[in-house]
C-alpha cells in the first residue's frame, strides 16, 4: 500500500534526504504536496521528478517565477506563504506530513496537519519548543502519531520500545559537541561562520549547523524531548559523544541502559519514521564497531557553551520562555552568519532577550506567535546595540 506524503521543507537538507528515500521506494511512498522557501530552481526539479498535487513557496514573486517555469495548468496548484504551507499540510490525500521547515515557520503548518488528522514525521523541533503543551494536547485529541526524525529523538523512541514509560529513570541525549568542542573559550571570539558551519560528523543546513556549534541545538532537543516523551526536564541529560555513533539512550529504573546506534546518516531515522512500524532496507554502509575506534562520552561544558543551560532554564520556568529563546536564537544565528555579531554573542543575545520579554502562560497559538514576534524585535535591538558598541570600540570612541 502506497503512503502519501506532504513534505514541508522539501528543498532543505532533511527534505532532500526524504526524497532520496522516496526514490528508493517509489511503490511505497508518493509525495502529494511540497512546501519550500525560496529555492525555486531545486523545487522545480523536485516537481518534475515527483509530480505533487500542490506546492507552496514563500511569496507571490517566487510563485509567479515558479509558475512561468512549469507546464500550463499549474497556476492554481502553487500556493504562497504560511497559509499555503498549512494547506499543503492539511491536503486530504496525504497520510503523513513530514515537518522539516526550519525554525518557527514550521509551527502553524505542523498544527494544521495535526488538526487535519495526519500523522506527523517531525524534524522541526521548534514546533514542540514553542508550543509543546498545545501540540501534544492536539495530538491526543486528534489521535494522531508524532514520529520523530531528529536522530536523537528517533533513537529514544526506538529505545523506549524496551520498557514501560513508568520505568524510565532518565533520557540521555548525545551530542557531537560540534566543531569547537575542544576550542578554548578565548578562541571562540575569533571563529568565523565558515568554521562554525564545518560540522565534523553531520551534513546539515546552515541554521542547525550553527546551533550544533553553540549546543543550542541540543538545548532545543531537551525541550522537545520533555514534551514528546512526557519526561520531566530534570530527568533529561546531555552527554558529548564525539563519534556520533550512539544516537541517544534510555536508562530504566533497574539500571539497564538501552541505546540506538548507527552511522551518522539522517536517512536512517527518516526511513524509520516514514515506514513505521515496518523497517526498510537502505543501501548505506553498515556500522562496523571494529573500525569506529573508542566510543567516548563527556559532560557538556556550560561555561564555554551557555546556550544549553539557557534552554534548560527556559524549559524549567516554562510559559512562553522557550518560544522567546527560540526566536532570539534564530535572530542571533542569522546575525552571526551575516557577520554582525561574534560567536559567543549568540548566547548573549538569547539570554538578554529572554530576560527582557514579558512572559505569559501558553494558552493559544496566537500567544506563542505574539511572543515570537516580540522576542525577534527585542533580539534585533540587542544585536544593533552590540554592533554599535563594536564599531565604537574599533574607532576608539568613548560611549
Amino acid at each position: 500500500m502506497t503512503k502519501n506524503i506532504s513534505l514541508l521543507g522539501s528543498t532543505g537538507s532533511i527534505g532532500c534526504n526524504v526524497l532520496d528515500v522516496v526514490r528508493q521506494y517509489p511503490g511505497r511512498f508518493r509525495v502529494v504536496g511540497m512546501a519550500a522557501g525560496s529555492n525555486i530552481r531545486l523545487l522545480r526539479e523536485q516537481i518534475e521528478a515527483f509530480h505533487p498535487m500542490l506546492v507552496s513557496v514563500a511569496d507571490d514573486t517566487l510563485a509567479g517565477e515558479l509558475i512561468q517555469s512549469l507546464p500550463p495548468g499549474w497556476s492554481e496548484r502553487v500556493l504562497v506563504g504560511r497559509a499555503g504551507n498549512e494547506e499543503v499540510a492539511a491536503l486530504p490525500e496525504a497520510d503523513l506530513v513530514v515537518s522539516a521547515i526550519v525554525g518557527a515557520a514550521g509551527l502553524t503548518p505542523t498544527m494544521a496537519g495535526i488538526e487535519a488528522g495526519k500523522d506527523i514525521a517531525l524534524a522541526n523541533k521548534e514546533t514542540l519548543v514553542m508550543a509543546g503543551e498545545l501540540v501534544m494536547n492536539a495530538v491526543a485529541r486528534r489521535q494522531v502519531q508524532i514520529l520523530p526524525i531528529d536522530s536523537e529523538h528517533n533513537a529514544i523512541a526506538q529505545s523506549l520500545s524496551a520498557g514501560r514509560h513508568q520505568d524510565i529513570h532518565r533520557l540521555i541525549l548525545t551530542a557531537s559537541g560540534g566543531p569547537f568542542r575542544d576550542k578554548p573559550s578565548r578562541e571562540l571570539w575569533e571563529v568565523t561562520p565558515e568554521q562554525a558551519l564545518n560540522h565534523p560528523n553531520w551534513s546539515m543546513g546552515r541554521k542547525i549547523s550553527i546551533d550544533s556549534a553553540t549546543l543550542m541545538n541540543k538545548g532545543l532537543e531537551v525541550i522537545e524531548a520533555h514534551w514528546l516523551f512526557g519526561v520531566p526536564v530534570e530527568q533529561i541529560e546531555v552527554l558529548i559523544h564525539p563519534q556520533s555513533i550512539v544516537h541517544s539512550m534510555v536508562e530504566y529504573i533497574d539500571g539497564s541502559v538501552v541505546s540506538q546506534m548507527g552511522i551518522p546518516d539522517m536517512r536512517i531515522p527518516i526511513v524509520y519514521a516514514l515506514a513505521y512500524p515496518e523497517r526498510l532496507r537502505l543501501d548505506l554502509p553498515r556500522l562496523n564497531l571494529t573500525k569506529t575506534g573508542p566510543l567516548t562520552f563527556l559532560p557538556p561544558d556550560y561555561s564555554r557553551f551557555p546556550a544549553l543551560e539557557l534552554a534548560y532554564k527556559a524549559c524549567k520556568r516554562g510559559g512562553t520562555r522557550p518560544a522567546a529563546l527560540n526566536a532570539a536564537n534564530e535572530v542571533a544565528v542569522e546575525a552571526f552568519l551575516d557577520g554582525k555579531i561574534r560567536f559567543p554573542e549568540i548566547a548573549l543575545v538569547v539570554a538578554e532577550t529572554v530576560s527582557r520579554v514579558e512572559h505569559k502562560p501558553v494558552e493559544r497559538i496566537a500567544t506563542v506567535l505574539a511572543i515570537d514576534l516580540a522576542a525577534r524585535m527585542m533580539a534585533e535591538s540587542i544585536v544593533e546595540s552590540l554592533m554599535i558598541k563594536a564599531e565604537q570600540k574599533r574607532n576608539k570612541v568613548t560611549p
